[in-house]
């Protein structure tokens, strides 16, 4: 039920999420789709928390870092994929003023929860190859998304909505709720933009320099042999750090004359539904002592 507001404009108190398509043949397809994915994601992610916990081997920030992303990875796409695969299956998939903001906050908690620990784990690579006798003191298992977050929270229950309340999107996305806004969005709007800037740039900061260094580092290495060691190490981490900013930047940074509204959504799937579901098959598979310690644990499991 709507509430009247000054000015004689009716607020909204729930949003329309207009999903992906309204092709009833194409959202049978995307349920589908999405279902696996998500299903694939809660499986490895969980997986990939509990092997680390359970084995003493992995006891170490790199794992512990892991362990934690994965739990990221949940927490993002758990914060969308629910609702979203419910928009296949009806036809008006509403979402109530605070149960739009809730997901918006999670959302943006889990994905800046995930540059600072990509950023922690590029600074742990750094420390593995340029100071490896400083490993165990230099390094901390500590991140934090809160402000970034409540930044994009505060921010959406100043906004005023006065209708319509169709959100151009699959899930409450900042950008599309500004648009809606009937209120002046100048503060509103820049107080996030400038909150998740800054995250992204020092985050970016620390990767960048964490890898010159280990690259000069690798390069003034004798051996060939320890030269592609020493790589191979990074290399899990180097992929996840390209896909996951390569469609923040896509997002948040790009201009947004340059793309429509379509390709952002195309991208949002990618961001909050595949990356999720790669990250432990990119860090897992590449992993010689994952998959020993998982194919041990499964081996226990089959004949006891």
């Amino acid at each position: 039920m709507n509430s009247l507001v000054p000015g004689n404009h009716t607020a909204v108190t729930r949003f329309i999420l207009l999903g992906l398509t309204d092709d009833p043949i194409m959202r049978g397809i995307l349920f589908t789709f999405i279902l696996s994915i998500y299903l694939v994601t809660i499986s490895g992610n969980l997986s990939t928390i509990v092997l680390i916990r359970l084995s003493s081997q992995f006891h170490n920030p790199m794992y512990l870092f892991l362990s934690n992303l994965a739990f990221a990875d949940v927490g993002l796409s758990s914060s969308v994929t629910p609702n979203m695969l419910v928009n296949f299956l009806v036809e008006v998939n509403t979402i109530s003023y605070l149960g739009c903001g809730i997901q918006l906050g999670s959302a943006v908690f889990f994905g800046t929860a995930e540059c600072f620990l990509l950023a922690a784990m590029a600074y742990d690579r750094f420390v593995v190859i340029c100071n490896p006798l400083l490993y165990s003191t230099k390094m901390s298992t500590r991140v934090c998304g809160f402000i970034n977050a409540s930044s994009f929270i505060l921010s959406f229950f100043s906004l005023l909505f006065c209708g319509p309340s169709q959100v151009n999107h699959f899930f409450c996305d900042f950008a599309p709720l500004v648009e809606l806004s009937c209120s002046d969005v100048s503060v509103p709007a820049v107080v996030p933009s400038f909150s998740s800037g800054s995250i992204i740039v020092v985050t970016v900061f620390v990767i960048a320099v964490s890898y010159i260094y280990i690259l000069i580092t690798i390069l003034k290495m004798c051996s060939t042999e320890g030269r592609h060691k020493a790589f191979s190490t990074c290399t899990s981490h180097l992929t996840a750090v390209t896909l996951f900013y390569g469609t923040v930047f896509f997002i948040y940074v790009m201009p947004k004359s340059s793309y429509s509204t379509d390709q952002n959504k195309v991208v949002s799937v990618f961001y909050t539904e595949v990356i999720p579901m790669l990250s432990p098959l990119i860090y897992s598979l590449r992993n010689k002592e994952m998959k020993g310690a998982l194919k041990k644990k499964l081996n226990r499991k089959i004949f006891s």
